[in-house]
This record gives structure tokens, sequence and C-alpha cells, in this order.
């Protein structure tokens, strides 16, 4: 596996505070909670956000004709969506969240899976940025209309059949991103009418067991995160979780240590666990 290298990932608080002002740099808000957390991100843009930001709504730009929670948009909508807000092509795309990590990654992964080149995570988010005294405002963000030309990368995600013959055929290593008891049918899902447990065969590696403080861990605290869980990093992955979201910082979080046989199941546990089909299993892994 290659080395690791955040720095393709991930940029400081000081790195933006710099070039906040920079005509090719445009910073998205990618705030988004579980139901359970109580949180409106949308609401908290608007009561404060980092200068120039534009708020991306995982809830608003989907496959409208889905009835799973945000799932992936056509490149025509997405392109017109991030059009809107003033997004176009040879931009340096700057994302952060109000948790620190975890809704950002998700949208980090969406701009990528439509082609974005040049788009990074803010290291700590929102709250790193405030711990810092960084300048905040309840000002809406008003960009010029821009050309984004959307590509859309199909090796990046995975759905339900594609995850059935993993799982059975054994050629990808299933990692699921939600906490233990969630995984082991112990706790109940977020989201009303889902099954408890997980897929047989699937692995668990909690994404808060990825995070402290808010910063995506050190490489040696990740790579030990994943052995406990029983991944071998040398194997292709698909990350899974409750709808998407933390399923994508398992995704950076392998990036950053050189793994690049990845996959994401978008319609995660809300599809999985809501299928009439599917086979749930309890326990531990």
């Amino acid at each position: 596996m290659p080395a690791a290298d955040r720095s393709n990932h991930l940029v400081s608080t000081e790195w933006l505070a710099d070039h906040l002002e920079a005509p090719d740099v445009v910073v998205v808000d990618a705030s988004w909670y579980l139901p359970t957390m109580e949180r409106d991100g949308a609401a908290e843009y608007r009561a404060a956000h980092i200068p120039g930001a534009v708020h991306f709504d995982l809830d608003a730009v989907k496959d409208e004709s889905n009835p799973l929670p945000h799932m992936l948009p056509s490149p025509e909508v997405f392109s017109s969506a991030v059009r809107r807000l003033g997004i176009g092509d040879g931009m340096r795309i700057v994302v952060y969240d109000g948790l620190g990590l975890f809704a950002a990654p998700r949208v980090w992964w969406t701009f990528r899976i439509f082609g974005a080149r040049d788009v990074v995570i803010l290291d700590g988010g929102l709250p790193k940025w405030k711990a810092e005294g960084r300048p905040l405002t309840d000002e809406p963000t008003r960009r010029q209309p821009a050309h984004f030309t959307a590509r859309f990368d199909h090796g990046m995600v995975r759905d339900l059949e594609d995850v059935r013959r993993a799982l059975a055929a054994g050629s990808h290593q299933v990692v699921d991103a939600r906490p233990a008891a969630r995984f082991a049918g112990e706790a109940p899902e977020p989201r009303p009418g889902l099954r408890s447990g997980h897929m047989p065969g699937a692995l668990n590696v909690p994404y808060a067991n990825l995070v402290a403080d808010g910063r995506l861990a050190e490489p040696a605290a990740i790579a030990a995160a994943f052995s406990a869980g029983g991944v071998d990093l040398d194997r292709p992955v698909v990350t899974t979780c409750g709808s998407g979201v933390s399923a994508a910082v398992l995704w950076l979080a392998l990036e950053t240590l050189g793994h690049n046989r990845l996959g994401l199941y978008d319609g995660s546990w809300s599809e999985w666990g809501g299928h009439p089909e599917t086979e749930v299993v309890t326990g531990p892994a």
C-alpha cells in the first residue's frame, strides 16, 4: 500500500484563513446531523458560518425519485445545484462541518464522484475555527453562478446487488461505520422501520474510532482501528453505514493510509435494513 499523505485531503485552519479571499477558493459548509442529534445544519449555517462559505444541503441535492435518504443525484441535478452556489471548474473546494469531521467527508466524496479535481476538508472543521477565535458571519453568501462540469465516477459507488455479490464471493471487505451497539443489534436504528443488526460477513469499524477531538486521527491510530475491526488493509473495501454519510469518514481515513481500492455503498443500512429480502444478523462481527 502506498505511503500515507494527508495533505491531499486536508487543509489547516491557518491555510484557509490565509486564502479566504482567494478568487479560486470556495468554502462549503456541509453541516448535517442525524435525526437523534436534534440539530439543524441549515439553521446553524444561517446563524454563523465562515465568511464567504456557501451551504451544501445533503437532503436537498439528492435523487428525488428515491425514497432513501440523500441518495446521489444525477450529474445534471448536481451540476445545476453547485452552479447556483457559485462553484465551478478549476476552483479549490474546501469543505467543513459543525462537528469537526462527520458530514464533510460525504460532501467531499460527492464532489469527487462528480469530477471535482481539487476538493479538500478543513482539518478540525468549524469547532477548531471557532476555538481559534477566527471570524464568523451570519450574512448570506451570494456568489456568481459558475459552470461545473459533472462527470459521474461509477467506480466509487456500490449498490445493493454489488454488496450482495461482494459478501457472497468474499471479493471485498464490507466495513460498517455505525457504532458497535447498532452493528450488533443491541441499539435501535435512528430511522424508524429498520431492522437492527448488520450484513452477514460485514466488519465493524465505528467512524468515531477514527476521529479525535473533531479531527481525523493520526495514521497509526487509524491503522490500529481497522486492524482491531479485522480489516486487511491490503484487500479491497466497501464502506457502509446508516445512510452513506459516516461511510465517507472511513473512505477518507483509508485514503490517507494510501488505500485506493474502495467503494461506498450509497444506500447503506437505510436500504439493507429496510429491504424485505436481505439477511440481517446480530451480535459482534
